[in-house]
């Protein structure tokens, strides 16, 4: 647990979720108003349905007692831990979520309202992969679950994220390994969405493992320059087929005794290959579409599986489109780790590596010790392209 500082009871502004705002106030009040005068009835006879503030915007904030801040800057609320269990969430879905206790029961789990009110930032308040404190009501549901209600969530920690809404989407939580799953063809393989994975991985704290699936489709000798350039990079490349089972047994290994997810474009065969991994899962799969070669998601929602070898891993729903979070144009540069030994080589030390002279990210391309396609990525990325 992390250091908190010692405020007890502390009050905290913390902002309204959107759904818990206000209705806005009526357009029609100034009318009203000029009828009643009219009717020479006062305005104090108008019906006080709606206060009326000078401020313009309603208020979206709310003080809360009992929330302290820790020494990474996260808001914690205060709570009587000697009432709670402490579980790790297997799946979330809206507001409720299965927790599994370290005792390994689980629990069907709502959130308290002040959890979700605590400002994260974040569309989803609790997410897969989440360390919670929750209490048990003592009641079991009709699904013979019993219920709990998550008092707080703790510090995340290696976080794969993406941009939803304006908002951050937690994909999943406190994770080791991002196993970055592409498909040789059907649908084709898209280097630049391996790039913008690898992106987010670099910024969560997360190590990543590319897998290119359905390697069984194409010929290996046109694979290689793609897994060359990655296993160059220093990342794990891994060639697979969910069909033939090739390259399964080395996956395994490379998850074993981690927390781990699966995450990559919809149709890539993702819960095919776990099903592979563990065959005992029996995960839903489904097949890519054939006038629009995007896959369809099958998986609904991330969820976390237990690895007989040791582990976690979390099958996640595919993405078909991946917006960073909280990647500044200027920053971008540092996710390219093969850009950092050019980067000292720019005349300008705010170079973009876009269009200025004497610039070492381009020289590094021309001299060929940076990968054209991977430049390519950069400067998809940094003009906001898809």
């Amino acid at each position: 647990m992390s250091k908190r500082k010692d405020r007890k009871g502390e009050k905290r502004r913390v902002q309204f979720r959107k759904n818990r705002e206000k209705k806005t106030r009526r357009n029609d009040l100034t009318r009203d108003a000029l009828k009643a005068a009219d009717n020479e009835a006062g305005v104090d006879d108008l019906a006080a349905e709606e206060r009326l503030s000078g401020k313009g915007d309603l208020t979206r904030h709310r003080t809360v007692i009992g929330v302290v801040e820790d020494e990474n800057g996260h808001l914690i609320r205060e709570i009587d831990e000697s009432q709670c269990l402490d579980g790790r969430v297997i799946t979330a879905v809206g507001l409720n979520s299965i927790v599994q206790s370290d005792d390994g029961t689980q629990y069907e789990c709502t959130v308290r309202r002040v959890v979700r009110t605590i400002s994260r930032d974040a569309r989803n308040a609790v997410t897969t992969g989440d360390r919670v404190k929750f209490q048990p009501t003592g009641q079991t549901l009709p699904s013979g679950m019993e219920q709990g209600v998550i008092e707080r969530v703790e510090p995340r920690h290696g976080v794969l994220s993406r941009e939803s809404g304006n908002r951050e989407h937690v994909i999943i939580a406190n994770i080791d390994t991002a196993v970055i799953v592409a498909s040789a063809a059907d649908p084709p393989l898209k280097p630049n969405l391996i790039d913008r994975f690898l992106v987010s991985a670099e910024k969560g704290g997360v190590s990543a493992i590319i897998c290119i699936n359905k390697a069984d489709l194409a010929d290996p000798v046109e694979l290689q320059p793609t897994v060359g350039l990655y296993a160059s990079l220093g990342y794990d490349v891994v060639l697979t087929s969910a069909e033939t089972g090739m390259g399964v047994s080395r996956l395994q290994g490379l998850l074993a005794g981690k927390q781990s997810v699966f995450t990559g474009q919809s149709g890539v065969g993702k819960s095919s290959l776990l099903n592979r991994v563990e065959p005992s899962w029996e995960l839903q799969t489904g097949a890519v579409s054939g006038w629009s070669q995007k896959g369809t998601h099958t998986t609904r929602r991330a969820t976390l599986l237990e690895l007989k070898s040791g582990g976690w891993v979390a099958d996640t729903p595919g993405i078909r489109q991946f917006d960073l979070w909280d990647v500044a144009k200027e920053e971008v540069e540092a996710y390219f780790i093969e850009f950092r030994p050019f980067v000292t080589r720019c005349h300008f030390p705010d170079c973009t590596h876009t269009h200025e002279n004497r610039c070492g990210i381009k020289l590094g391309v021309q001299e060929q010790l940076i990968s054209s396609s991977r430049y390519e990525s950069y400067l998809r990325i940094f003009q906001g392209d898809d």
